[in-house]
């Protein structure tokens, strides 16, 4: 990694962008998104039609459990093979790019692309790395993510990791540069995605970044954010959104490192994973709750078990923990008084997990209000309404609890996800 970058755990990668191409049929949004609505995918696929897309180099989550998923694996990874062979892509050798992704409300939201170092990152509940989970990871569907990936010769990121930057000094001042870089791409995301721009960094810009990131996560730094706890270790980054994807590729690179010296580790390719850095304190960023849909349960048997789980639980809202929720039967709540769990969803998520385990039935876990409300009114559905979690009392949660309950936020709707653009080699 770049010299200047030393000691951090994020830098300059290899980045491949596609060209000869119309950009906003290639871009496609982060594969776990849309799960549960089968026609946005099938919408993609007749605005995609023939053309070059990213939508043939992943698998949507949606079909992970499909009757075809083994076929399609080998076809994406056919695919991305013949991409590379005809030369569909630009190579930028140890680059960052500035984006800017105008969103569907009409706020900016600034990034900057580049390059994780695996071997900083633990996804482990008591990781100490600096770069931590921000939820609990499912391990159940770790392994289909594995069978994607393995075999795969390139990565198109959809993670997103966040940097406590309260000041605004790495990716804010980039904004007043981008006349003076080379603009790589300005176009219209499909499906009202918004807009994105992105800009390559030349080398006093990239020096200007490592910098900021250095200052911004020295020991001294660490210890007036978070403590003197914190120097030691300093924690750089909090994955913010594709969580169980740098998950996959750690797995990944774990196994690669079983088959080479420990001195060639630096040299795989899979050591890095590719991603976004946005500043937690980014003027467009709000987290959003992920809510709870539970499919083929009855309804006020699931409720009752609810109540009968919690010591003093009740019907109705009132000190303590409030969950609501929404099926064909009507709507309400419950109240946890004296919560085990430090939040809501730690709550809910226990007893949801076990219910299922005892009762059959499935769980989504679904971005939007509307969306929840439309599936859990549907018969033999039911639908829990979460609130959403302060962004400012993210790191110092995950530093000095651990991660949270898997899905207890999200970087905004849907639609706000990450498009998959830029690549990057991995074999």
């Amino acid at each position: 990694m770049d010299e200047r970058f030393q000691g951090l755990a994020f830098g300059p990668a290899d980045i491949l962008l596609p060209r000869d191409c119309e950009y906003s049929k290639w871009a496609v949004v982060a594969c776990d998104q849309y799960v549960s609505q089968p026609e946005y995918w099938a919408e993609v696929e007749q605005i995609v039609g023939g053309a070059p897309s990213a939508l043939r180099l992943i698998l949507p989550e949606s079909c992970l459990d499909g009757p075809n998923v083994e076929t399609d694996i080998v076809e994406i990874n056919n695919t991305m093979t013949r991409y590379l062979r005809e030369g569909r892509f630009r190579e930028l050798p140890g680059a960052l790019v500035y984006v800017e992704r105008t969103l569907r409300d009409g706020k900016l939201r600034r990034g900057l692309v580049g390059a994780l170092d695996l071997e900083q990152y633990d996804y482990e509940p008591d990781a100490q790395t600096p770069v931590r989970a921000t939820e609990g990871t499912v391990m159940s569907r770790i392994p289909p993510r594995v069978a994607v990936r393995k075999n795969a010769p390139i990565e198109l990121p959809h993670a997103m990791l966040l940097c406590d930057d309260p000041e605004r000094t790495v990716i804010e001042p980039l904004a007043a540069r981008k006349g003076e870089l080379e603009l790589l791409y300005d176009f219209d995301l499909m499906t009202g995605g918004g807009h994105l721009s992105g800009w390559l960094l030349d080398e006093a810009t990239m020096t200007q970044v490592a910098a900021a990131f250095q200052a911004l996560n020295s020991p001294q730094a660490m210890e007036k954010r978070y403590g003197p706890q914190s120097a030691e270790i300093p924690f750089q980054f909090a994955v913010g959104d594709g969580n169980h994807s740098l998950t996959t590729a750690k797995e990944c690179y774990e196994r690669q490192k079983k088959l080479v010296p420990q001195e060639r580790w630096k040299e795989l390719p899979a050591r890095y994973a590719l991603c976004e850095v946005i500043n937690l304190y980014d003027s467009s960023l709000e987290f959003k709750a992920i809510h709870r849909v539970l499919f083929n349960v009855k309804g006020k048997d699931l409720l009752s078990s609810l109540l009968e789980s919690f010591s003093g639980a009740y019907g109705g809202e009132g000190p303590g923990h409030i969950l609501r929720y929404i099926y064909a039967g009507g709507e309400g709540a419950v109240t946890v008084p004296d919560p085990v769990q430090p939040l809501p969803v730690g709550t809910l998520q226990s007893f949801l997990d076990e219910y299922i385990k005892a009762h059959g039935g499935s769980i989504d876990y679904i971005h939007g209000m509307g969306v929840t409300c439309d599936l859990a009114r549907q018969p033999g559905n039911l639908g829990f309404i979460l609130p959403a979690l302060s962004k400012v009392e993210l790191f110092p949660a995950i530093l000095n609890g651990g991660v949270l309950p898997r899905k207890t936020f999200s970087m905004g709707e849907a639609h706000d996800k990450r498009y998959y653009l830029e690549a990057r080699k991995i074999r």
